[in-house]
């Protein structure tokens, strides 16, 4: 007759197999990733500003201070709607002092819109309070966190929009 195999090792395999799934049931819920946030964008012709004395010409002596957007930084996350998508974002920008500054201080117009496609959909427009320390030309700063919510659906994600930066000269 032939020996028949032990099961003794049958309740241990079941609890083993108990224990390798419970790990699965200890997830995320579903949906509880980080959301798909916008693209961003500098535009070309709005990345760069140059102000000129009034008056003045478009010379050297005449240069007020020159600015450039150095970056857009942001986060998203789900909105208070499971349609909406909060975003926050701000925006980088260097400023040199040129020689036609008259004190300490300026005023730089800047703006953060969101797109979608050829869309404007929101346009936030400010002025940037900025002073130079004494014997500082160059500095690098961030306006503050602008936040949106944006509509989103199963079928229409935050990769949807665009958000852009540039300076206001109009």
């Amino acid at each position: 007759m032939a020996d028949r195999p032990s099961l003794a090792w049958a309740p241990r395999a079941a609890a083993l197999a108990a224990l390798l799934a419970a790990p699965v049931a200890c997830g995320p819920a579903r949906n509880q990733f980080a959301p798909p946030c916008p693209g961003q964008a500098i535009l070309g012709g709005a990345a760069d500003i140059d102000l000129y004395r009034t008056g003045g010409s478009r010379d050297l002596t005449d240069l007020v201070l020159h600015g450039r957007i150095a970056n857009i930084v942001g986060s998203c996350r789900p909105g208070a709607d499971k349609n909406q998508l909060a975003v926050t974002t701000s925006v980088g920008v260097e400023l040199s002092r040129g020689p036609a500054m008259p004190g300490p201080g300026i005023q730089v117009p800047v703006f953060i819109a969101v797109t979608e496609g050829d869309s404007i959909l929101d346009k936030r427009t400010f002025l940037m309070q900025v002073a130079f320390p004494s014997n500082v030309d160059r500095i690098t700063v961030t306006p503050g966190d602008v936040n949106m919510v944006l509509p989103i659906s199963p079928t229409k994600s935050g990769a949807a929009y665009t958000i852009i930066a540039g300076f206001q000269t109009r």
